[in-house]
């Protein structure tokens, strides 16, 4: 095992800080160590991994397409693009859809279509529009996007960064009327904050924040990459407040665990300010994505995960909250997206991640205090008994 870490540390850059496990296999809700070793993955690779490691059926789709044309660019229409596209449309209310690779490109993409929304329907100054974006934020890596960042680490020695955003306190709806102005294009939000800790809004919130944005004209941007296709024990979290935003934005499980694919989709008027040219990715919409994303949303359908999500996510979140531990200072979630808190005057969130390796689990802290619990989808009760036992033995 030594022999991979000292490879990666040796040849890669030091951006991340794993846990010192060398994974080699996966499958359902097990991974297997170079060693032989199981583990429970309560991460689900940020909820990427919604659909369990190697799905059969994504597996076949997978192999099947790829033995016949993977990636063919968007100079050229295919017979599989249009079929996901229809079935994402469908199933989340949106007219349209932009295939592209990861979600912070799908973020991007977003950015760009509230811009030129703002300029060509309603009617900003050249160069003025303003987005907003929340406090805690986390939507991705790339030098525009940690431009809106809160967070010091992400943007620190990466500048200068382009502007036109504004931050607004998360869940404070009164806040983010006060912050609009008539060159705001758009309020990119995330329904449940996941990078931030698993931390969720009041109650009403997201609702009044839709009915403000309806207010002034201003476009309502979901970011559901971690939150969406099933992981809060809805199709989408800001289904929890009956909110349809203006647009969306989907990845991580919609590529089945398999591949990179996202998604941002809106409504006609927004979408329709792109015209050929504007934007495009070589990759984004390939018909191996495109096949592995349709079979993933029929997956999550067929076979009931997003009600299994709400059923087990419920259970967890009243057996966590029945462990009595000094460590642990509050339990939140929505479905199986849950945020154990770690008083940092007991331990870090890390330390107990370590013990929940060795017992066989996987996790991840989030920002030192917070352990990530986001198992995938297709969980069992007993699994879940399983764990909830072990996270006893880890705080306890």
């Amino acid at each position: 095992m030594n022999r991979f870490i000292e490879l990666e540390n040796c040849y890669g850059a030091h951006n991340y800080h794993p846990l010192e496990v060398v994974l080699t296999r996966g499958e359902g809700v097990y991974v297997w160590d170079v060693d032989g070793k199981q583990y429970i993955d309560m991460m689900s690779a940020y909820s990427a991994i919604n659909h369990g490691h190697c799905h059969p059926r994504l597996l076949k789709v997978l192999t099947e397409q790829a033995q016949r044309l993977a990636v063919g660019s968007r100079a050229y229409y295919t017979d599989k693009l249009g079929l996901f596209l229809q079935k994402a449309c469908e199933l989340t209310g949106q007219e349209r859809a932009l295939p592209m690779n990861s979600g912070a490109e799908a973020v991007e993409t977003a950015i760009k279509a509230a811009r030129k929304w703002a300029y060509t329907v309603k009617g900003v100054a050249a160069e003025q529009a303003e987005i907003i974006a929340c406090e805690g934020n986390f939507h991705g890596r790339t030098t525009t996007i940690v431009g809106m960042s809160s967070e010091p680490q992400y943007k620190s020695g990466f500048g200068p960064f382009s502007g036109g955003f504004q931050r607004v306190p998360y869940g404070d709806a009164q806040a983010l009327e006060a912050a609009i102005t008539p060159n705001t294009a758009a309020f990119l939000i995330e329904p449940i904050q996941g990078e931030g800790g698993i931390v969720i809004p009041p109650v009403g919130y997201l609702k009044a924040c839709a009915d403000i944005c309806r207010k002034h004209n201003v476009l309502l941007i979901a970011d559901e990459i971690q939150t969406g296709l099933g992981r809060t024990g809805k199709l989408l979290a800001c289904e929890h407040e009956n909110v349809k935003p203006d647009g969306l934005i989907l990845g991580k499980a919609l590529g089945g665990g398999f591949l990179p694919v996202s998604l941002f989709l809106a409504k006609k008027e927004v979408m329709d300010v792109f015209t050929p040219g504007d934007h495009g990715s070589t990759f984004g919409g390939n018909a191996l994505a495109a096949a592995v994303g349709f079979e993933a949303l029929n997956i999550l359908v067929e076979e009931k995960l997003i009600e299994r999500s709400a059923e087990l996510g419920a259970y967890m979140l009243e057996k966590l909250k029945a462990i009595k531990s000094p460590i642990v200072s509050q339990v939140r979630g929505r479905g199986l997206f849950i945020g154990l808190v770690i008083d940092p005057a007991k331990a870090t969130a890390r330390s107990i991640c370590l013990k929940l390796l060795e017992l066989g689990v996987l996790s991840k802290e989030t920002h030192e205090t917070v352990v990530r619990l986001a198992p995938p989808l297709i969980i069992t009760k007993k699994q879940l008994d399983e764990v909830l036992d072990k996270i006893g033995q880890a705080l306890n």
